[in-house]
């Protein structure tokens, strides 16, 4: 079960407000800054945070060793259950072309934002896919790991906003780095991180305290291989479509839930 502890104050969905926040203003300061960077700073700033995002990934990736899964699931399960969680997610992911659905939306949303700015970007293609990968890197990152799950059921439940909180100062610097190199498609994943966490704090909400540990940690594994994804796209590696493999994220519970009936 989720359990940490009680504060008193605030409301619930305040964890988000302050992340949304911390968001927008790294991204502005990011923006701001980044017009000053040469080119190959920005770059530098990129392998770090891809670097970075590799670590976090890692640490999120731990949770498939986690002892309420395998006690639940069965010792040498839980890899499983986040391989059927990819492949089940990422087929018809594929199939429904989400990643090509999702930067459609960013390329739509960037060419009215650059309609309305005073001059035409000098390459119009370029700004666009440095729009839309800022907006699809940023979101998942800022989107995907124990700090969104655990902290919003956590604010959901009633029982405080410190992993919020926490979360919230790492993603305002983490804006700010990718703002400076990718900017104004970071600012628009505030609206991202308002969403997902404002539907889990919801859930938290609905949910009380039935919610199990185990599929928790199925979900926050499978999220770190994206988050590996990103990684390695950051580092252009190689260009993984991460977006095609959201669904997983659903799956993960589900799969979870699915084995701990089936035993």
């Amino acid at each position: 079960m989720v359990k940490v502890n009680a504060v008193s104050g605030g409301f619930p969905g305040l964890g988000t407000v302050i992340n949304v926040a911390t968001v927008v203003v790294g991204a502005l300061l990011g923006m701001w800054v980044g017009h000053r960077l040469p080119e190959r700073v920005r770059a530098v700033v990129t392998d770090c945070l891809g670097l970075t995002t590799i670590l976090v990934a890692g640490l999120s990736c731990v949770s498939v060793t986690d002892p309420a899964l395998s006690a639940a699931v069965g010792t040498g399960v839980p890899v499983l259950i986040v391989l059927g969680s990819l492949l089940l997610g990422a087929i018809p992911g594929s199939l429904l072309r989400i990643g090509d659905r999702l930067e459609g939306l960013a390329g739509v949303i960037q060419a009215k934002v650059a309609a309305r700015s005073s001059g035409a970007p000098t390459d119009a293609h370029a700004a666009r896919e440095r729009f839309i990968e800022g907006w699809l890197t940023a979101s998942l990152l800022f989107c995907v790991g124990p700090l969104t799950i655990l902290g919003s059921l956590s604010d959901g439940l009633g029982h405080g906003i410190e992993q919020l909180t926490l979360k919230a100062v790492l993603d305002g610097f983490a804006a700010l780095a990718f703002a400076s190199s990718f900017g104004l498609g970071v600012l628009l994943s505030a609206v991202s991180v308002a969403v997902v966490q404002g539907a889990l704090t919801v859930l938290g909400m609905a949910l009380g305290s039935l919610l199990p540990a185990a599929h928790i940690s199925a979900l926050t594994a499978t999220g770190g291989l994206l988050l590996v994804g990103i990684g390695l796209r950051l580092l252009r590696i190689r260009e993984i479509p991460v977006a095609d493999m959201l669904p997983a994220l659903l799956v993960a519970p589900i799969l979870t839930q699915v084995v701990v009936a089936l035993r």
